[in-house]
C-alpha cells in the first residue's frame, strides 16, 4: 500500500525539453515547411507501411488503413499519396492520361472510349465542336447546288480540307498503345457526312427554309462532338505524375460513373450523356474511400461493395445506367468496358474492418497491405517536438497567434489526459486542433497564446459538459441519493461509477451495502437476481465468491447467506471495477468492523486477491472529490485505487492542491487485504502457518480472523438449527 503524494498524481513535462520560446521559431527550420511531416513522426510505422504499399505498382496491392477518427489517417495518407505521385515516372508504368468518349460510326448509337495523352482530350473536344459548327454552317451551301452530284463535290472538297486540317493537328496524337488515335476516326467522319447527304431528299416545294429544316438535324451533328470524361490537366499542373482522387461522399454514380438522364434523348446522343466515375479518374493512380461510407449506405452499400469486388477481381469497369438499374443502358454497358489500373486506399476503423472481414472476407483479400495508425505514442522529447511542430503548422494554416512552450506543454498534457497515461500521448490530432482553436478564443488579440489560455479552454469545455454531474451531485447533497462521506459504518462502502454521456464523462459515488447471516445459499448479488447487472459485473461477483471460499477453504462449504447491492441504482450495473468495494463491504459485515465512509473504492480483483486496473480513474477520483468538497473536506477523505492505475493518474489542479494540503488522499493498493486493512484500521491478517490448528488459519484480532470466527459461528448455528429440526421431525 502507498499513500501517493501530489507529484505522483500527474505527468510532469520539463520545459527544458522544448528548444523554443514559441512555435513561430519552429518555422525557421526546413522541416517546418514540409506539410504533415510532424504528424507522420507520431506514425513512423504507419508511414513505412503506407509508402511501401503505395510504391508497389503491381496490381492487387491495395491498402487498408486502420485508425481512429482524428488520428490523421485521412490527411496523412493523402499527403503520402501526393508524395508518391510526384515521384512517380512513366517508365515505371505510371502515367497520366485523358479519357474521351466518341461516336462509333460502325456501330449504331454506340460509344467508343479512348485514352489520350494529357491535354489532347480537351483539344479534341474543342476542335470537334468547331468542326460540327462549321459543318452546320456549310450545309446550306452544299444543298444550294444545282444537283446532288454538285452538292457531293462541294461537300467532299470542304470535308477533305477540314479533315486534313484535323489530321495535321492530331498527327502526333497516339493512343497509349502507340497507334494513331484518330486516323480511322476521321475517315469515318468523311464517310458519315457523305452518306448523310446522299440519303437526304429535299422536301417538295421551293421554300429554302423547309429544305433546311430536315437537313439541319441536331442529333446528327452531335455525333461529331467529343465527350471529355477525364481531364488530367490540373493534375499535371500540380506536378503529379499519377492522379490522386479522394471520394469523401461515395455513391454508385460517383465511384463507377453512369449515364446522365436527358429530357430529349433523341437530340443528345447516348455517348454524350456518359459520365466518368472516380475509378475512371483515378486510372493509373490512386483512389481513397472510407469503408464506413460504403457500409452505412443502406440503399446501395452492398451493391457498391459488390461492384468494387468485381472491379478488383477483373481489373476492368463498364459504365451502366445506375439510375434505372442498368436496364435501359445495356448497350452502354457492352461498349464501355475498359481496363483500369487503380490502387485503392480504404480508410476504416478497426471495428468496421473486422466486421467487414467476418461478413466479406473475399473482398478484403484484395487489400493485402495493412497500414495501422497508432492510437498513442511515447511521451518523449522527440514526440514533444513533433507535436510542437504540428501546432506551428496549424498556426500558419489558421493564420493565428503562435503558442509559447508552456502552452504547448499544456496541450500535450491534455492529450495525455485523453489517453489517461503519464507515459503516453494520444494521437487524436483532431482533438488537439479543436483545443488550439478554443484556446485562441480565450487568448483574444494577444500575440502569443499562453498556458493559462489553454487551461481556460479546458475548464470551459468541462463546464459545458457538467450538467448531468451537477444534477447527481445536487441529489446527493439534498440527501435524495444516500452517500455518506464522514464517520464509519459496518457493511457499507462508497464505490465509484464512471458515466459516459456522449462526449461528457464523469465519475460519481454509489453506496454498496452487504448483509450476512447463517445459511447455505452463499453470496447473493441482488442486482444480478433482478437482471440489473451485466456479464462483466457478474464475472467479478463470481471471482469475489471464489476468492472468499478459497481463503476459508477449511470451512468449506461456507455456511453463509450474504447479499450485496448497489443502493439506489436503477439503470443497471456493468463492469467489474466495483468488485473490490463489494468485497470490502462483505468482509466488514462478516467481521462486524466499521469502514471509513470518507474513503471511496475502485478496483477489480482476480482469484488471488490481486487488484487490477480500471478505466475512467481520473473522472472517478475527481467526481468523488467534488462530492466531498460539497460536504466539506476534513482530511479523512480520499480514494483507494489499484496500484497498477498509478501511471494513469492525471488529476486536475484542484485535487492536486487538496492532496498537497493533506485534505484528500489517494491510496494505491496491490492486494485486497491492503485495502480492508486501511479502511478498518485493523490488521488484515495473513494466514499463519505456525498455528497448527486447522480450524484456525488467521490470527486473532485481524479482519480475516474476525471473519473466520464469524463463519465458524455460522456453521455451528446452522448445524444446531438443523439438529433441532431433525429432532422435531423424529419426535
Amino acid at each position: 500500500m502507498q499513500i501517493l503524494n501530489a507529484n505522483d498524481l500527474t505527468a510532469s513535462i520539463s520545459l527544458t525539453d522544448f528548444k523554443f520560446k514559441n512555435t513561430s521559431e519552429l518555422l525557421g527550420n526546413s522541416i517546418g515547411h514540409q506539410p504533415h511531416i510532424h504528424g507522420w513522426v507520431a506514425q513512423a510505422e504507419a508511414k513505412k507501411a503506407a509508402l511501401f504499399g503505395l510504391n508497389l505498382r503491381q496490381s492487387g496491392f491495395n491498402l487498408i488503413v486502420l485508425g481512429e477518427h482524428g488520428s490523421g489517417r485521412t490527411s496523412l495518407m493523402l499527403s503520402a499519396m501526393h508524395e508518391v505521385a510526384k515521384k512517380a515516372s512513366q517508365s515505371q508504368g505510371q502515367y497520366l492520361h485523358d479519357l474521351v468518349a466518341i461516336y462509333d460510326f460502325e456501330a449504331l448509337n454506340q460509344p467508343t472510349l479512348v485514352k489520350l495523352p494529357v491535354g489532347q482530350g480537351q483539344q479534341l473536344r474543342t476542335e470537334m465542336d468547331a468542326f460540327s459548327r462549321a459543318l452546320m454552317l456549310e450545309m446550306p451551301i452544299f444543298v444550294a447546288a444545282e444537283n446532288q452530284q454538285a452538292m457531293l463535290l462541294k461537300a467532299e472538297k470542304w470535308l477533305k480540307k477540314a479533315i486534313t486540317t484535323l489530321e495535321k493537328k492530331f498527327a502526333n496524337c497516339k493512343t497509349l498503345e502507340g497507334d494513331s488515335a484518330f486516323k480511322q476516326y476521321f475517315i469515318l467522319i468523311n464517310q458519315e457526312v457523305v452518306a448523310y447527304l446522299k440519303a437526304w431528299q429535299p422536301p417538295s416545294g421551293n421554300d429554302p427554309e423547309n429544305n433546311l429544316e430536315g437537313l439541319i438535324n441536331e442529333s446528327f451533328f452531335a455525333r461529331f462532338r467529343v465527350n471529355l470524361l477525364v481531364d488530367n490537366q490540373n493534375t499535371q499542373a500540380e506536378n503529379l505524375h499519377q492522379p490522386v482522387v479522394y471520394d469523401n461522399d461515395p455513391s454508385l454514380q460517383s465511384i463507377y460513373g453512369g449515364l446522365e438522364s436527358a429530357s430529349d434523348a433523341s437530340v443528345v446522343p447516348s455517348f454524350m450523356r456518359l459520365r466518368a466515375g472516380n475509378l475512371h479518374k483515378a486510372d493509373g493512380g490512386m483512389l481513397m474511400l472510407h469503408l464506413r461510407d460504403l457500409l452505412n449506405d443502406e440503399q446501395n452499400g452492398a451493391q457498391a461493395i459488390e461492384k468494387l469486388h468485381r472491379f478488383l477481381r477483373n481489373g476492368s469497369l463498364q459504365v451502366e445506367d445506375l439510375s434505372s438499374g442498368g436496364q435501359s443502358a445495356g448497350y452502354v454497358a457492352n461498349n464501355t468496358l475498359i481496363p483500369l489500373q487503380v490502387k485503392l486506399i480504404l480508410i476504416a476503423t478497426r471495428e468496421d474492418f473486422y466486421d467487414c472481414l467476418d461478413e466479406q472476407p473475399d473482398f478484403l483479400n484484395h487489400f493485402p497491405i495493412k497500414v495501422e495508425f497508432a492510437e498513442r505514442i511515447a511521451a518523449t522529447p522527440e514526440n514533444y517536438a513533433a507535436i510542437a511542430g504540428y501546432v506551428a503548422q496549424k498556426c500558419v494554416q489558421h493564420q493565428c497567434a503562435h503558442f509559447d512552450c508552456e502552452a504547448v506543454a499544456a496541450l500535450i498534457g491534455a492529450l495525455q489526459r485523453l489517453e489517461e497515461d503519464q507515459t503516453r500521448i494520444n494521437t487524436n490530432f483532431a482533438f488537439l486542433e479543436r483545443l488550439m482553436l478554443e484556446s485562441l478564443a480565450f487568448a483574444g488579440e494577444v500575440n502569443i497564446v499562453e498556458a493559462q489560455h489553454v487551461n481556460l479552454a479546458i475548464q470551459a469545455k468541462f463546464a459545458r459538459n457538467r450538467y448531468f454531474e451537477e444534477q447527481i451531485r445536487d441529489s446527493i447533497i439534498d440527501n435524495e441519493l444516500l452517500i455518506q462521506v464522514h464517520g464509519e459504518v459496518v457493511g457499507q462502502v462508497n464505490g465509484l461509477t464512471h458515466i459516459e454521456l456522449g462526449d461528457a464523462s464523469f465519475g460519481s459515488p454509489i453506496r454498496i451495502t452487504a448483509r450476512c447471516y447463517p445459511g447455505g445459499k452463499g453470496l447473493i448479488n441482488i442486482d444480478r437476481e433482478v437482471n440489473m447487472s451485466g456479464p462483466n459485473h457478474d464475472k467479478g461477483i463470481f471471482i469475489l465468491q471464489n476468492w472468499l471460499s478459497a481463503s476459508f477453504s477449511h470451512l468449506a462449504p461456507l455456511s453463509l447467506n450474504a447479499s450485496l447491492v448497489f443502493e439506489q441504482e436503477y439503470n443497471g450495473v456493468e463492469g467489474d471495477s466495483a468488485s473490490c468495494a463489494e468485497l470490502f463491504a462483505l468482509l466488514s459485515a462478516m467481521a462486524n468492523l466499521p469502514i471509513k465512509q470518507g474513503i471511496a473504492v475502485t478496483g477489480a480483483l482476480n482469484q488471488f486477491g490481486e487488484v487490477m486496473p480500471v478505466g475512467g480513474i481520473n473522472e472517478k477520483i475527481e467526481g468523488y472529490f467534488r462530492v466531498c468538497l460539497a460536504f466539506g473536506l476534513d482530511g479523512k477523505q480520499g480514494v483507494i485505487i489499484p496500484k497498477r492505475n498509478q501511471r494513469h493518474l492525471l488529476l486536475d489542479t484542484e485535487v492536486l492542491q487538496a492532496v498537497k494540503a493533506g485534505k484528500f488522499h489517494i491510496i494505491a493498493i496491490d492486494h485486497v487485504l491492503e485495502g480492508i486493512e486501511f479502511l478498518t484500521g485493523v490488521q488484515a491478517g495473513l494466514q499463519n502457518k505456525t498455528l497448527g490448528d486447522v480450524a484456525q488459519m488467521y490470527l486473532d484480532n485481524s479482519v480475516m480472523g474476525h471473519v473466520e470466527v464469524t463463519l465458524a459461528g455460522y456453521r455451528k448455528t446452522l448445524e444446531s438449527n438443523q439438529a433441532k429440526t431433525n429432532k422435531g421431525i423424529h419426535d
